[in-house]
């Protein structure tokens, strides 16, 4: 029976997102599983996975923000604004440089940013992931995205490494951020490595290890580890139908939702855990089911 669920998986070091994916679809046995973001190979922490039917939950997520921990080396860049990259010129035998004067240079990072997106990444030019034309040596640019930086604080530097947080708009570098702290200290600098606590709603807390998801199911107890579905999209609220709304969702028809005159999107439940749609108000209290995340086998929901 497919699974239908949110799972937050801690991303191992060294292991792409679709890495993840692949390792996921053997470990739950589901062949339909998609992630909320891509992480670079480098970067551990949060990747929410949404499998089954929840991967039509994909599309309120584009936007989400993310928040990272990390550490920026100062002395020299890279072709990939990372430690997975060649250095750009010379390493710096020596790096002098206080915590005031990083804490300087970064104080224009906060707010809206044009951001320049590294060379080697997985922005498409004409359908190609940039980072393939760049390695086979063929000219590459790619313009400048516009993103939002919410904070980014600098919280100590140790010889020449400075460790930072921040929370920022989805679709931006924090490699591009290194590599820009790096020029405005008259340096170069590089990710050397990053931590994603949270990503939308989805936090460390809520992550566990591939081993641990693996054992889960190994012992029939995969359930305890899933993200309860009322904790999804809580900027939404939940509603739970009765029989006979549940049937007019089930056939595509809008319902009429008296509690939720004020809001513009609803979760809507079957009991307490199944959530089988999500309704956009349409009219008053009258909604429409948008994404419905139920089938039908006779008169039963499933």
């Amino acid at each position: 029976m497919p699974l239908n669920a949110v799972i937050v998986v801690d991303k191992p070091a060294g292991w792409t997102s679709h890495d993840v994916v692949a390792k996921m679809r053997g470990i739950l046995h589901e062949r339909s599983i998609g992630h909320l973001g891509t992480l670079d190979p480098m970067a551990t922490g949060v990747l929410p996975l949404l499998t089954g039917r929840m991967t039509r939950l994909a599309q309120f997520y584009t936007m989400a923000d993310k928040a990272y921990e990390g550490t920026i080396r100062l002395g020299f860049a890279t072709d990939t604004y990372d430690a997975d990259g060649e250095p750009l010129g010379p390493i710096a035998p020596e790096v002098k440089v206080s915590l005031e004067e990083v804490r300087a240079a970064s104080v224009g990072f906060v707010g809206s940013l044009c951001q320049s997106p590294p060379l080697i990444s997985a922005k498409k030019i004409a359908g190609v992931p940039a980072y393939k034309l760049a390695r086979r040596k063929q000219a590459v640019e790619l313009r400048p995205v516009n993103v939002e930086i919410r904070g980014f604080e600098v919280t100590g530097v140790d010889g020449d490494f400075v460790h930072f947080s921040c929370r920022v708009s989805s679709g931006t570098y924090v490699r591009s951020l290194a590599h820009e702290l790096g020029m405005k200290l008259g340096m170069g600098a590089h990710l050397a490595s990053l931590r994603r606590t949270e990503s939308s709603e989805f936090s460390l807390a809520q992550a566990h290890a591939l081993e641990e998801i693996a054992q889960g199911m190994a012992q029939e107890r995969i359930a305890t580890l899933l993200v309860h579905p009322r904790r999804l999209l809580p900027e939404m609220p939940c509603v739970t139908a009765n029989a006979e709304a549940i049937g007019k969702i089930r056939h595509g028809r809008a319902v009429n939702l008296p509690e939720m005159s004020r809001s513009k999107w609803v979760k809507v439940f079957a009991g307490q855990s199944d959530l089988i749609c999500v309704a956009k108000r349409v009219a008053g209290t009258l909604f429409h089911p948008k994404v419905v995340l139920m089938e039908v086998e006779g008169s039963k929901v499933v």
